[in-house]
């Protein structure tokens, strides 16, 4: 895997959105964090741009991203907010120069498509949260942002109260992201080679027999046979019908676990949660579940 240049004081950021519309006052505690850090702004056409639901045309955000991929005095990509609408950019990109020149790509949710087609491609990004709302989160989601950005050592340990993680030590590649855009990538040229990897997954606002689909969908797809771990970070604000499903969320993805023997934790910080903590996608990680305690650490 190519790991993009850390981060200096001085470095410049660009901020994009690939998806739905914002207006800068939305991000501007971002802006002020990383004025914090040390770090200059460079905003994207995108921001301020409006097409119903989306910041503009798919043409204007696919160029949008597509100057601040190619410009070297970018040393980072933050996409300011997820909703919908990075797939429907992605085919219209070109990533030679930025194969050349990689610069970190940061983002959750609707950004798993640029992890998923970039960890595939052989470059580490960052599944960490975006400008939007990240003064509502706690202090911890901007620390582990900063923390990776600039290079440093970072282990996420935590305590797992679900009571149906199963224990194990496993090494691999980190990749995944959310569990809807994950499914909507099978068979595409993004879809993920889960292969030997660890896989991530999380999720908001789903209804319970849709996450079960889902996951048969990647089960079908092989996305199980072979990975070495799995941890499931925030399945947030679940719905259900008026005739039940029958099982949490959680318990889904146990049931559907459960011909495999990999080590499982839930609840891992990170996805649509108050405590959304940076991972590096694409980097190789040990991680360690025993009985309630979590551990997950980088190799390199």
């Amino acid at each position: 895997m190519v790991t993009p240049p850390y981060l200096q004081a001085g470095d410049t950021i660009g901020i994009v959105s690939t998806a739905r519309k914002v207006d800068v006052t939305q991000i501007q505690p971002a802006l002020d964090l990383l004025a914090r850090w040390g770090l200059k702004v460079k905003l994207g056409e995108s921001i301020g741009a409006e097409k119903n639901q989306f910041a503009g045309e798919d043409a204007l955000r696919a160029r949008d991203l597509q100057q601040m991929l190619d410009d070297p005095h970018i040393k980072a990509i933050w996409c300011a907010r997820g909703g919908y609408g990075t797939v429907r950019i992605i085919d219209l990109l070109d990533f030679q120069k930025f194969a050349t020149n990689p610069k970190w790509i940061i983002g959750y949710s609707d950004i798993t498509v640029l992890h998923a087609h970039l960890n595939g491609r052989g470059v580490e990004t960052l599944h960490a949260q975006m400008p939007l709302d990240i003064d509502k989160k706690t202090p911890e989601t901007a620390n582990s942002l900063k923390e990776l950005l600039f290079g440093r050592q970072y282990t996420v340990s935590y305590t797992d109260s679900s009571g149906i993680s199963r224990n194990g030590s496993a090494e691999g590649v980190l990749v995944g992201g959310n569990l809807s855009v994950l499914y909507s990538l099978c068979g595409s040229a993004s879809q993920l080679d889960t292969d030997g990897k660890i896989l991530f997954l999380e999720d908001l606002d789903e209804y319970l027999y849709h996450v079960d689909r889902m996951l048969q969908n990647l089960r079908r797809n092989g996305y199980f046979n072979s990975i070495n771990g799995l941890i499931i970070g925030g399945l947030t604000d679940m719905n259900d019908n008026t005739i039940p499903f029958g099982k949490t969320a959680e318990q889904i993805v146990e049931d559907m676990v459960s011909q495999y023997d990999f080590p499982v934790c839930y609840n891992f910080p990170a996805g649509h949660l108050m405590d959304n903590r940076a991972l590096i996608m694409g980097r190789n990680v040990l991680l360690n579940v025993s009985g309630k305690h979590v551990e997950l650490q980088y190799n390199s």
